[in-house]
């Protein structure tokens, strides 16, 4: 019966008489798949000397196979303590250090580098906050500039509308005295030679430093 193996190259196949996985080198779909421990089973008349030949052959592999299992768990055990050791050493490393750190800390070095970096960072975030703040507010005080009150007899908006129908007017008036504050501190910083807030365009951020 024809097989369906690739021809010419080394193929792995179960046998068909002792159905061991064996390698072949088939040459033609009609070679037999039978290795060459069976080839001489072929025929009816020697099938008790074939199955004594299979038990025998099954029985070698099997103890072949035992043998490989036992190195691999062998060497399995030998990896696993061989990880165990480094981590027991890992830990007493690790135990030591933080022996050493819980000690300078104690003594004032760790602690005072922690509490230096933790005021660095705290300031460096509260100065980042005020820029946001000062970035924000400025474009109030423009906005505020263009939209106030300049008639208060006729309600007259600077854009040219009466301010009781401007929408930007009212969207400003609920913030207008938090500007002015703002705008009159940095006013002062600016006249004192200080980083402020105020944009280029204000009349104090123009104006030089008071001696």
């Amino acid at each position: 019966m024809p097989h369906a193996y690739e021809l010419h190259v080394d193929v792995t196949a179960p046998c068909l008489c002792c159905l061991a996985p064996r390698t072949f080198h088939f040459s033609s779909p009609s070679d037999q798949v039978v290795c060459g421990q069976c080839v001489s089973h072929l025929g009816s008349e020697k099938a008790e000397r074939r199955d004594g030949e299979h038990v025998r052959m099954w029985a070698d592999l099997y103890a072949d196979q035992q043998v490989k299992f036992q190195l691999e768990v062998e060497a399995l055990g030998a990896r696993l303590a061989a990880e165990a050791a480094a981590t027991t050493a890992l830990q007493a490393e690790s135990a030591g250090l933080t022996a050493v750190v819980a000690g300078e800390f104690a003594t004032g070095g760790v602690r005072e580098l922690l509490e230096n970096d933790v005021v660095r960072r705290a300031d460096r975030a509260t100065e980042l906050a005020n820029r946001r703040n000062d970035r924000a507010m400025a474009v109030l005080w423009r906005l505020e500039r263009l939209h106030r009150e300049i008639d208060k007899n006729f309600g007259a908006c600077a854009c040219g509308k009466p301010i009781v129908k401007c929408a930007e007017f009212a969207a400003i008036e609920p913030e207008r005295q938090a500007v002015r504050e703002w705008e009159k501190k940095n006013a002062v910083l600016a006249a004192e030679g200080k980083r402020h807030g105020l944009p280029a365009e204000h009349p104090a951020a123009k104006s030089p430093p008071r001696r």
